[in-house]
């Protein structure tokens, strides 16, 4: 082989430490199989040995020299700010899927990977989990930082650190899973690490995006402190300098001026025809002036209550005046209206007042004020309301006016580059109800209404934000491009101490475009969230059912699925219900332990709280991620509407054919709930119902299901239907729900029992009575009452039977002698006397008078034999011989 003889063939490395501290340099031939020529090994430095800031290990020497002008280094870190390919010991992997159902999706996911743009790496914008993976050795310990923007929930992104055995080192959930930046901000993230080997990963992974176009992770400045030196300094990235030998950072070139790589000085522009933004790597032509370069202000108002009409240019001025564009600022003078709104419940009162001075009025006897807020005309800033300039990169912006006052609207400013924030805020220090609601209020304390505009030729975006006693900013809601006059509408749930923000962006990247953003009638008032008291009755002819739904508990949880993405990744639908009772129910983003209650969750900046929200979870190990996830929690319903057993209410319709019903004898109740908030596929917001069911087979608290035909819980992606089946929503019991069954007579006692009427469809109200035990007369007494009365009657009658035999004989004999008599030869002798039985004695019955009185005995008979009682007299022969009946 050829003999090394220069030295830009070789380079240097020291050998790792030995037992005694002490170490080699070496020599390191640039191409393979060159090993000739090379210089002998030498003693090496110190294993403690580092330099600097500003400066180098200069490894011929060994010895720590200053960086050149237009370089920079961190002595004892490195930095990679320079993106425009991927630096050296970076790479980026692509994980396949592990319930992919082939090999095809798996050689998608190969072509997913992070993209070096200049300034920083972008991220995959599709469902594939794909790492960015850098490994470093720390001669002690230290740390790494870096700046993102991590706009979008619909992508996952967690940052984490393996040691040399791929062991996951100890991190917090805080800081393995990266939070949401707000509007676009760059955010910075720290970490300490351990001396050894550090293996750093940014993972990125998205969750059901199907065709939604998301916003991709950006990151770039990752630092990292800990290495015992720098063998070189890092070269200016263009549109930045540094001017002096020893620098540890280089600057960004002032505005009109630009730079190339490398730089230690910036070249100013031609600002005849020319500008640069500040740390421009270029110069641009300025375009002609138009209308869109200025604008119109109003000066304060004088003693006479007028104020002037001024117009000025849009600052930095960029343009350059033709000749047929000429722009002279003029002034007028006009009368300034304000006006003051304020609105209570369910109706508007509006005052007209001119602007002038005047004193505050008390209200009327009887009447308190509902306090607000409305700015229409913008002369000036409100006092309550600031405005700023913000951008990470570029610190002339902070001098700057973001929003500026025209008239009718505020619009934003001019900023000095096309990727500033301008920052418009408003400030409340708290809500106070009026008295005569304040028991009414539910959790909806206020709202914030405003009109806004957008007029944009390319990207750009605007951002609504609010920060609850200043804890976190979270952002509300934001709109991109170019917008058509409209109004937004924000409930605040909370009585809190609130700032809202706007912050508009004209465009991430350079561009020339000047497109303000106007914010028209900006409103705060109050109204007051209506919900459920977990009472509700129903009246159906002469039936009235009573319901009470507190027994269901606060809040009830639903988890559908598991459903699969077009790639395989499994997740979950999970719901959060919150029927009655004024307790909302919270989704979180971003959960790790979803054993975890929603009252430990808090109100994070990434947390939903509704009445009904909705969360993606995916499970652990399923997208390489090693815990679970909750993500992309969205608001289902912020507005109660009504309870009925009606299939419709208010244009929302319950469809009781998902649920099909066995049992009409109860019918179902329906919650209906809608959502304020539009979005892009139900432009009149989402709606939800709840059917509630009674079933006494189910718990008290319940299932909750989504119908069988629509999976997700909604078939239309705006009207989700859940029903819930429970014995706490069967209607309250009465007494009208048991009957009495009485018992058995034994022993001169019966047993009165309460038993209820199947099927049972009642809960709670009233109970059953208790077993009650009452005196009787059993069947013995009565059989053997009838025993003695039949015996009675049967000895009467053979009684009666006997006696009558036997008077009948008498009589027949009786009247067998008077045949026999009638009908002898002779004639018959002349009665001188009755008639008398054979051995009768006729004297004795002369001169006597017998009477004889019939016995209760023979009344009897006589009246059984139908024959008349009677009283018969016998005379003797001297007196008259005739026979008297009685």
């Amino acid at each position: 082989t050829n003999p090394l003889n220069k030295s830009a063939d070789y380079y240097y490395e020291y050998t790792e430490c030995d037992s005694t501290g002490s170490r080699w340099r070496v020599a390191i031939p640039q191409r393979r199989g060159a090993c000739t020529g090379l210089p002998e090994p030498v003693r090496g430095t110190e294993c403690t040995f580092s330099c600097d800031a500003g400066e180098f290990l200069e490894m011929s020497a060994q010895e720590c020299t200053q960086c050149a002008a237009g370089s920079y280094s961190l002595g004892s870190g490195i930095r990679f700010d320079q993106w425009e390919s991927m630096p050296a010991g970076f790479s980026s992997l692509a994980t396949s899927l592990e319930n992919s159902p082939s090999g095809e999706d798996r050689l998608t996911c190969n072509s997913s990977s992070w993209v070096p743009q200049g300034n920083y790496l972008e991220s995959n914008r599709d469902e594939c989990t794909v790492s960015l993976i850098y490994a470093v050795h720390l001669k002690k310990q230290g740390s790494v930082s870096f700046e993102y923007q991590y706009p979008d929930n619909n992508l996952l992104f967690e940052f984490f650190i393996q040691n040399d055995q791929c062991q996951e080192m100890d991190q917090s959930s805080d800081a393995k899973w990266l939070k949401l930046t707000n509007h676009g901000e760059w955010a910075t993230h720290t970490v300490n690490l351990k001396s050894g080997t550090n293996v750093l990963y940014w993972r990125t992974g998205g969750v059901m995006m199907g065709t939604k176009v998301v916003k991709p992770v950006l990151l770039k400045n990752v630092q990292i402190e800990g290495v015992a030196y720098t063998s070189e300094c890092f070269p200016c990235k263009p549109g930045t300098f540094s001017h002096d030998p020893g620098s540890s950072t280089c600057d960004p070139c002032p505005r009109n001026t630009y730079s190339g790589h490398g730089a230690s000085s910036c070249t100013p522009c031609n600002t005849t025809t020319q500008y640069a933004a500040e740390g421009s790597d270029m110069c641009k032509d300025k375009p002609p002036c138009s209308k869109k370069d200025y604008f119109q202000i109003h000066t304060a108002c004088d003693q006479e209550g007028k104020t002037q009409v001024m117009y000025k240019w849009i600052e930095p001025k960029i343009c350059w005046r033709g000749p047929a564009l000429l722009v002279t600022p003029v002034s007028i003078t006009t009368t300034q209206l304000f006006f003051i709104y304020f609105s209570f419940v369910d109706f508007l009162t509006v005052f007209f007042i001119v602007y002038i001075p005047a004193a505050c009025t008390q209200c009327p006897a009887g009447t308190e004020p509902t306090l607000g807020y409305e700015f229409k005309w913008w002369n000036i800033l409100p006092a309550n309301m600031k405005t700023s300039c913000f951008n990470v990169g570029n610190s002339k912006c902070d001098s700057m006016n973001g929003w500026e006052v025209a008239g009718d609207h505020i619009q934003s400013g001019a900023g000095s580059s096309d990727n500033d924030y301008l920052i418009l805020n408003i400030h409340v220090p708290g809500f106070k109800l009026p008295m005569s609601v304040s028991s009414q209020s539910g959790t909806e304390f206020g709202r914030i209404t405003f009109e806004f505009e957008t007029v944009c030729k390319a990207d750009c975006e605007l951002y609504f934000m609010m920060d609850v006693n200043r804890k976190s900013t979270t952002v509300v809601e934001s709109w991109e491009r170019a917008n058509a006059r409209q109004r937004f509408t924000h409930i605040m749930t909370q009585n809190a101490s609130v700032s809202y923000t706007w912050a508009f962006q004209r465009t991430n990247q350079p561009s020339e475009t000047r497109a303000p953003a106007s914010a028209r009638s900006v409103l705060i008032t109050r109204t007051w969230l209506c919900y459920s008291d977990c009472h509700f009755t129903h009246t159906e002819g002469n039936v009235t059912l009573t319901y009470d739904f507190s027994l269901l508990g606060s809040v009830g949880s639903l988890m559908n699925g598991p459903s699969f993405t077009s790639k395989g990744t499994k997740y979950f639908h999970h719901f959060n219900i919150s029927l009655c009772g004024g307790q909302l129910a919270v989704c979180t983003d971003n959960v790790t332990d979803l054993s975890v209650t929603d009252t430990q969750r808090g109100e994070g900046s990434n947390a939903v709280k509704t009445f009904i929200c909705q969360s993606t979870i995916i499970p652990a190990n399923g997208r390489g991620f090693h815990t679970a996830l909750a993500s992309q929690s969205i608001n289902l319903a912020d507005t109660f509407l009504g309870a009925t057993v009606n299939d419709t209410l208010d244009g929302i319709k319950a469809s009781p054919e998902l649920y099909p019903q066995t049992s009409r004898k109860v019918p179902d109740v329906h919650f209906y709930y809608r959502s304020l908030e539009p979005t892009s596929s139900c432009e009149s917001g989402r709606s939800a119902v709840v059917t509630l069911r009674c079933n006494l087979e189910k718990s008290m608290k319940g299932d909750l299901s989504v119908p069988s035909l629509c999976p997700a819980g909604t078939c239309d992606g705006c009207t989700f239907n859940f029903l819930w089946e429970s014995s706490g929503v069967c209607p309250t019991c009465t007494e009208r729900d048991y009957h009495q069954i009485e018992g058995a007579c034994k022993g001169g006692q019966q047993d009165l029992l309460y038993v209820w009427t199947e099927p049972k469809l009642c809960m709670g109200g009233v109970t059953l009575p208790e077993k009650n035990t009452l005196p009787c007369e059993g069947m013995e007494f009565w059989v053997r009452l009838g025993a003695a009365m039949g015996t009675f009657t049967a000895v009467l009658l053979v009684s009666l039977t006997c006696y009558f035999w036997k008077k009948n004989k008498r009589l027949e004999y009786k009247y067998s002698r008077l045949v026999m008599s009638a009908n002898k030869e002779c004639e018959m002798p002349g009665a001188d006397s009755c008639a008398m039985m054979e051995g009768e004695n006729e004297g004795d019955m002369e001169d006597e008078i017998v009477y004889t009185k019939p016995s209760l005995l023979r009344k009897l008979k006589a009246i059984a034999s139908k024959v008349k009682n009677f009283e018969h007299v016998q005379l003797n022969s001297s007196h008259s011989k005739a026979l008297i009946w009685s």
